[in-house]
């Protein structure tokens, strides 16, 4: 057994130093990001220093998109939260995509009972298709596209509309947290989102290279939708897909560190298993359809970017799978010599505190410190690190086989364990 724990710390080990010198050359670019997207002065428009801001110009219209599928659990929570919104000016268009629940029934209560909520419902056509009606009947010069478990907070739409600071940014991304902290597995899953929040999505934004808006809190303008079209309907990363023809139409993606939008991370190993490898999929099937983006100078520092995103997000899950079976092979045959102690332990010294480090300096760009109280359950990261290969190997085979794109959505428990502000 004994050799087999030190085969995995050895993958595991290079692994995160890779990862993390990657990541440590992301900082000063995070840093830079934090300098420049202070907060405005306390009462000044939703709209001020943005692409809007002009004399006499009232804040753009927003619309929020929920589509919904079996999602009785959650939805009420949902609209209400963003109801609440301080936004001077916003309407929220409901989907029911063909729900066997009640949540077409919900959808239509909420709609009767709250200003500028409407309630639309079609057969099942999966989620792509949900929000495309959406957008077809909304009215907002902003897009806003979500998922029926968000829990918004009252400022959360400003903060959106506040991003776009520059006329080539087609599309914002916010700031997604876990709601449902009741499981060790969703603990974990909210301490190391934030390296993917704080520090990541900071860096890549400041680079012009942000590669996907998020599908439970993004934001595009209805000028840059109209030149890109319609979301995909045939993947099943629709928001990555879309996010990647923005650039190809000339704008960029941006982070909005504050918009925050509070949702359901997967709380059994099933769920996360199936909800990463929709994403894994998702990537794989946007690959494809822009493969001409990867390495292409015309598209700015995004191109170059794609490159190396290939790389790290579907070849190195298969370098470190195989470097992980060959290491194990040689210490089940005894090779004394195969894993060194003193190199897994090297690994390890030299891996482990960077990466600790980096996700506190995320933490705190996040300005989330209480969650640091969740560092007991970091003895997952390896497990989790390895499942994650295994998901992407998943997602191959699955694309190989021309299998069935499915939305495949993980059961909502409608859990609450934060305070998402909605009642301020």
């Amino acid at each position: 057994m004994m050799p087999v724990l030190t085969a995995v710390a050895v993958v595991f080990g290079a692994t995160m130093l890779v990862v993390g010198i990657v990541r440590l050359l992301m900082v000063p670019f995070a840093i830079v990001f934090e300098a420049r997207h202070r907060p405005p002065p306390p009462g000044s428009p939703p709209h001020a220093g943005t692409i809007f801001d002009h004399p006499g110009s009232a804040p753009p219209s927003i619309s929020v998109i929920v589509p919904a599928y079996n999602e009785g659990v959650v939805v009420q929570n949902c609209v209400r939260s963003i109801a609440r919104s301080r936004y001077p000016d916003f309407e929220v268009v409901c989907v029911d995509d063909g729900s066997s629940d009640d949540t077409y029934a919900q959808l239509q209560a909420l709609a009767a009972e709250l200003p500028g909520v409407q309630a639309y419902t079609q057969a099942n056509r999966g989620k792509g298709a949900a929000l495309n009606c959406g957008i077809d009947h909304a009215l907002g010069d902003i897009l806003v596209l979500v998922d029926a478990d968000g829990m918004f907070g009252p400022d959360t739409l400003t903060e959106m509309v506040r991003a776009f600071t520059d006329e080539r940014i087609g599309a914002v991304c916010g700031d997604d947290r876990t709601v449902n902290l009741d499981r060790v597995q969703t603990r974990f899953l909210a301490l190391i989102n934030h390296v993917g929040t704080g520090l990541m999505r900071r860096a890549l934004s400041a680079m012009h290279c942000l590669p996907i808006v998020s599908g439970n809190t993004g934001a595009f303008r209805r000028d840059v939708l109209e030149r890109t079209g319609p979301l995909n309907e045939d993947t099943v990363g629709e928001d990555l897909e879309l996010t990647w023809r923005v650039y190809r139409a000339g704008y960029r993606a941006a982070f909005a560190p504050r918009a925050l939008v509070h949702a359901e991370s997967p709380s059994t190993l099933p769920d996360l298993w199936k909800q990463r490898v929709r994403w894994a999929r998702g990537l794989l099937q946007t690959v494809r359809l822009h493969y001409d983006l990867t390495g292409n100078p015309r598209y700015g520092p995004f191109g170059p970017y794609l490159a190396f995103n290939l790389f790290s997000q579907v070849l190195g899950p298969v370098i470190q799978v195989a470097a992980l079976v060959v290491f194990v092979a040689l210490a089940l045959l005894g090779d004394p010599s195969a894993v060194p102690a003193t190199f897994w332990q090297v690994l390890l010294f030299l891996s482990l505190p960077l990466t600790v480090a980096l996700l506190v300096l995320a933490v705190f760009l996040d300005r989330a410190p209480g969650d640091l109280r969740h560092a007991w359950t970091l003895p997952l990261w390896p497990f989790f690190s390895t499942v994650m290969s295994l998901v992407m190997l998943r997602a191959i085979w699955l694309e190989l086989r021309g299998a069935e794109n499915r939305w495949n959505k993980m059961d909502r428990s409608g859990t609450i364990s934060v305070d998402t502000g909605q009642d301020s």
